[in-house]
């Protein structure tokens, strides 16, 4: 499968009528890139953030402030963060417009829509990471909403065991938003090319 994902990025033969923008906009690939960008910028911010609630806004302050190049890395990480879920949802429609989830594709569609799901949970987790008073209450108010819904308080207790910006919970949503949910992504992105090299018929040149 791994073998299957680098040869999707760096393919042998391509076709020259390949080459031009089609119908897809190239929105899957602009997504991935994305992603790789969010992962070399949130390496860099992990080197100075600390996931302490006395801690953790003044560390975002001294990044800011102090470090050099440390408010156009954390602009950069959070406006990528945007264009990513932007083009994960334009990729998704362009699916669905396409009909490119029907058969042999519905695996790939469910990959897909996973990846759709994980990376909008992703940056929910990132958002209280500052823990100011913006990223304080919109997580707030998720974890309210999500108490409303089935096996929500399960997820709830999970997630905010002791309480919104405490110290475990915090601890929780930096653990999930820089290894396990990253990882998790790369993963279903290997699976969703090897899935794309899979089915032949949907790059000519594969």
């Amino acid at each position: 499968m791994f073998q299957d994902f680098i040869r999707h990025l760096f393919p042998r033969v391509v076709l020259k009528r390949n080459l031009t923008i089609s119908y897809t906009f190239c929105l899957g690939g602009l997504a991935f890139s994305a992603f790789l960008l969010l992962m070399a910028s949130g390496l860099l911010l992990a080197c100075h953030y600390q996931p302490a609630p006395e801690r953790a806004y003044a560390s975002i302050l001294v990044l800011e402030r102090e470090v050099w190049g440390g408010l156009y890395l954390r602009s950069l990480h959070r406006l990528t963060s945007h264009l990513f879920l932007i083009l994960l949802f334009l990729h998704t429609l362009r699916v669905l417009l396409t009909g490119a989830y029907q058969r042999p594709r519905q695996l790939n569609w469910v990959i897909g829509c996973c990846l759709l799901g994980i990376g909008l949970f992703t940056g929910y987790t990132g958002y209280l990471l500052p823990l100011d008073q913006l990223a304080y209450w919109a997580t707030q108010t998720g974890m309210e909403l999500l108490l409303a819904l089935p096996g929500g308080g399960i997820i709830h207790g999970i997630l905010v065991p002791d309480q919104v910006g405490a110290p475990l919970s915090l601890l929780r949503f930096y653990v999930l938003h820089v290894a396990i949910l990253p990882v998790a992504i790369l993963a279903l992105s290997c699976l969703h090319f090897y899935r794309v090299r899979k089915n032949k018929g949907v790059l000519p040149y594969l």
